[in-house]
């Protein structure tokens, strides 16, 4: 655990959109962020890139990277362009295929992600949460076994219990190294089932954030999600995770308390989902610390805001500082 007077160690566990926004937020507060992202996208140009090639899945490392760069240039816009015609390349993202050319010239992923991140400055390091080619596999509460994100997102039941195959799947090393030095290791937001739970899968990475010294922090979602955590209150997201763990890993949850405007809600509903209710008096006789705030960002969409995001996680980090170091 470093002495984070100056820029705290983070360590982000997630995947999908919301990891994308916290990281943001979080690249103005420090350069010293690692992003360990899930693997197990079987959907668009990613999915396409997979069955086809046997690549790991570029997508979320992709948009990742981007949210890391430096600055918003052309090269940001390159990266995510997504082609609209032509036979074989519709519907492919730029950076898949810049992530992929890669690969083959450099020889592995990780190499392919250091060279990437290169050319577009990242601030941080982003590392794929294994490099074996994993599949996830749910059971259902009716009893079926559905394979593959797409699929069980798509199915019409809740889910029991989430899995990889194979099971026995090994971290980057450099991903233990980083949540045993971390300053903070901050959990969501993110789809629970799909984005963070399958990094928690990973062999010895629970046990890892276990042992590390860093202060723990779950995020929770503003909006349930439908085919993953419908009518799930934030005390449900942190029951499921305690779930899927042997030892407590998480001394925070963040929770938003900013409303959500109709035309939002509205929309949302076309979709089945509603915000999620934060149960804080349940959550902290569990021993958990609560942080609440507005963190809804002006958009469209009910995202978080990556700069209120980032404050609130900023503050519990030099909350928690060493004494003599505040």
């Amino acid at each position: 655990m470093s002495f984070y007077t100056d820029e705290p160690k983070i360590v982000v566990i997630g995947g999908g959109t919301g990891l994308s926004v916290l990281l943001k937020g979080l690249k103005k507060h420090t350069s010293q962020l690692t992003a360990v992202v899930t693997v197990s996208d079987d959907g668009g140009s990613s999915g396409r890139l997979r069955a086809e090639l046997g690549i790991l899945p570029p997508g979320d490392i992709r948009n990742c990277l981007v949210a890391l760069a430096e600055t918003e240039t052309l090269m940001d816009k390159v990266f995510q362009h997504r082609f609209a015609q032509g036979s074989g390349i519709a519907g492919h993202n730029l950076g898949n295929l810049l992530l992929l050319a890669m690969t083959e010239i450099t020889g592995d992923f990780v190499s392919a992600i250091k060279e990437v991140s290169e050319v577009l400055a990242v601030r941080g390091k982003v590392i794929p949460a294994t490099l074996d080619q994993v599949v996830l596999e749910a059971r259902m509460k009716d009893g079926a076994i559905v394979t593959g994100e797409t699929a069980i997102r798509n199915y019409n039941h809740k889910i029991e219990k989430i899995y990889l195959v194979p099971e026995a799947c090994r971290p980057v090393p450099d991903t233990l190294n980083a949540l045993l030095e971390a300053d903070a290791i901050i959990m969501g937001p993110g789809s629970l089932y799909t984005s963070i739970i399958p990094n928690l899968l990973v062999e010895g990475v629970t046990s890892a954030i276990a042992r590390s010294k860093a202060v723990k922090i779950y995020i929770s979602n503003i909006m349930t999600e439908q085919g993953e955590t419908d009518d799930f209150t934030a005390l449900d997201h942190l029951r499921v995770i305690m779930d899927y763990v042997a030892e407590p890993i998480i001394d925070y949850i963040i929770l938003n308390t900013g409303s959500i405007d109709e035309l939002r809600l509205k929309r949302y509903q076309e979709e089945k989902a509603v915000p999620v209710a934060d149960s804080y008096q349940q959550i902290t006789d569990l021993g958990i610390k609560v942080m609440a705030a507005d963190l809804v960002s002006n958009t469209e969409v009910a995202w978080h805001d990556p700069d209120k995001l980032a404050n609130i996680i900023m503050q519990v980090i030099y909350d928690n500082q060493p004494e003599g170091l505040k």
